[in-house]
């Protein structure tokens, strides 16, 4: 059986930690590891990599994983795979590093803080020819699963809009503990609502609906003051909320408009974090990461507005689950496995660095047009 050594840096943060190493790469060495085409099976062997040592051997200790460092430059020469969820502004040296010796990368996303920055990382997967994969975890869960299975079995007819509500209320961290890290909300340090979520936004509209053709957005930062980890006051120089109206372009020619509102200054009044609606001329659904719900044309009825009374129908009810028809497992560690898949098979993964690009692409231009105040064309990227 096949071992892959999986240097995993950031791994002692929120994502890394999580979502990557406890419910995906520990349940898939737990299972044995992953099952190939021809029934062989390739194992993972993680190594720890981060900053602070006594953390790091904290969690080795706690999951019985062999392998920790400090040291990411040697761990990169010694992996398979390199895995990166640090921060933002210190990716790129350290996929482009990866790379450059030969080394299959898996990254969270964004790649880059610019642009320029995640071309030259997707030239450089071109050039050195390594898999190269890039967090699309949406897309796995099974609320977008379904959703994109009525997509693909022509539910919607003609599809006409898409709705999207992200976000939760964050606390500033002064009488309550932040949920999320502070440098999220300094921009120097590459925080912000745009540059976190348009990333997502623009796979998960590639992913279920088609081309990203125009962002028009509007940027605020509605919390100005938060306090850190440590209970000191700082001045929040990014944005913590982003609204987005998308032109989407389906595989079929039709012209979808596309809405998103990101914020981290909401209270949530939906069934989940996030919820998305699709509007067709034959039904519509409204999925979130786990759960979708359906209304076909034939059973839609008709609402009649009148304010001067009550509203007697119970609009929910009118809506069908949509089945999974399937055991769907972690979203994160689904995309993992198709990934160590494709190292082993050699062959590319299907959400690489040209496809991250794209989204760094819509983050900046949707942080350009809420500067400018206008509606802007997305060029197509070549390499």
């Amino acid at each position: 059986m096949t071992t892959l050594r999986i240097a995993m840096n950031g791994v002692t943060g929120r994502m890394g930690y999580r979502q990557h190493l406890v419910r995906s790469i520990l349940p898939i060495r737990d299972q044995g590891g992953v099952t190939l085409p021809d029934g062989s099976r390739v194992q993972v062997e993680p190594v720890l990599v981060g900053r602070n040592a006594d953390k790091l051997k904290e969690l080795a200790t706690l999951h019985d994983v062999e392998h920790w460092t400090t040291d990411l430059d040697t761990a990169i020469t010694d992996a398979d795979i390199v895995f990166d969820a640090a921060m933002t502004n210190l990716r790129p040296a350290t996929l482009a590093t990866a790379m450059k010796r030969g080394k299959h990368v898996y990254t969270e996303k964004p790649t880059a803080e610019t642009l320029a920055e995640a071309i030259e990382l997707a030239r450089l997967q071109a050039e050195t020819g390594v898999t190269v994969g890039v967090v699309h975890d949406k897309l796995y869960l099974p609320g977008l699963v379904k959703l994109r299975r009525l997509v693909d079995e022509g539910f919607f007819g003609r599809i006409l809009s898409l709705r999207g509500e992200f976000g939760y209320w964050v606390f500033e961290g002064d009488s309550q503990a932040a949920q999320r890290p502070s440098w999220n909300y300094r921009k120097e340090d590459g925080g912000g609502m745009t540059t976190d979520m348009f990333c997502h936004w623009n796979y998960v509209l590639e992913g279920i609906l088609g081309q990203v053709r125009t962002v028009t957005a509007k940027t605020v930062t509605h919390i100005p003051t938060r306090w850190d980890e440590s209970g000191k006051e700082y001045a929040a120089t990014a944005d913590d909320a982003a609204y987005g109206i998308f032109d989407v372009t389906t595989p079929g020619g039709d012209d979808v408009v596309a809405q998103i509102n990101s914020s981290w200054a909401v209270r949530v009044f939906r069934d989940e974090l996030v919820e998305f609606q699709v509007d067709g001329t034959h039904g519509s659904a409204v999925a979130g990461l786990r759960e979708c719900r359906a209304q076909h044309r034939s059973h839609t009825p008709k609402p009649v507005w009148n304010p001067d009374l009550p509203v007697t129908e119970p609009f929910r009810d009118q809506w069908l689950d949509v089945p999974a028809n399937a055991d769907l497992d972690n979203g994160f560690k689904l995309q993992w496995e198709e990934f160590l898949r494709d190292v082993v098979a050699g062959r590319p993964h299907r959400y690489d660095l040209l496809s991250a690009a794209r989204g760094v692409q819509l983050a900046e231009l949707g942080l350009q047009s809420s500067a400018e105040g206008r509606r802007l064309d997305i060029p197509e990227i070549t390499l």
